[in-house]
């Protein structure tokens, strides 16, 4: 069954949002209005409240967010945009990361077992 939640902080499209090891949703990117965010927010269910979250260093639409076993989450590509960067939702930070062999944007990733 579906139920209304309380409204983002800041309208987007193009966004990701990954379910964390807390139960928090983090969101991430997006466009308003013709401008690409690097802004992110975090919904908890249990309260029903947004927060903001630390800023990605890059305006991403259109990227990637996969949650790491580490429950750190992964956060690649976008619309012209050959980078990535890893959250770390214990300090609330980013960190870069190598980058990317080419900018992807809408492309799907996939988590793979180290075995």
């Amino acid at each position: 069954m579906w139920s209304q939640v309380a409204q983002m902080l800041s309208a987007r499209a193009g966004h990701t949002a990954t379910l964390l090891l807390s139960g928090k949703i983090l969101v991430t990117g997006g466009t308003n209005n013709g401008d690409y965010l690097s802004s992110c927010e975090l919904y908890d269910p249990s309260s029903n409240k947004w927060s903001m979250a630390a800023n990605m260093s890059s305006s991403r639409v259109y990227h990637t967010a996969s949650l790491l076993s580490s429950g750190k989450v992964l956060v690649a590509g976008g619309y012209s945009l050959p980078l990535g960067e890893i959250y770390d939702p214990s300090s609330d930070t980013w960190s870069p990361i190598a980058n990317i062999s080419a900018a992807y944007a809408s492309q799907a990733d996939t988590l793979l077992s180290s075995t």
